[in-house]
């Protein structure tokens, strides 16, 4: 099996015009995807790969076609209506505000 398929997606936020996803593998987070549905049917997305959570840079291109096929129907990356940002990140983590009491 290869990397890729040993990602477990875990959705995370869904807004009507937004989506994040969370890609773990091997029980680490290795992979963030912010996902933006434009007007036009268009789509534009951040993907964030952390280092050393084991998908290589050379994986990135199957990576974003992964992402197209299973997250952005009626959307081709090969036709121009997908827009991708890559950042590497050398670690995550994720931060909650806390609720005042009272509020």
């Amino acid at each position: 099996m290869s990397t890729l398929d040993r990602i477990r997606w875990k959705r995370t936020l869904r807004t009507p015009s937004s989506e994040r996803l969370l890609g773990v593998l091997d029980g680490r987070d290795a992979v963030a995807v912010d996902l933006h549905f434009m007007p036009d049917g268009s789509a534009a997305g951040t993907v964030t790969l952390v280092d050393g959570a084991g998908i290589a840079e050379g994986e990135i291109p199957a990576l974003l076609d992964r992402i197209d096929d299973d997250f952005l129907p009626g959307v081709d990356l090969d036709e121009g209506g997908v827009t991708f940002t890559v950042v590497l990140a050398r670690g995550a983590e994720s931060y909650e505000s806390a609720r005042s009491e009272g509020a």
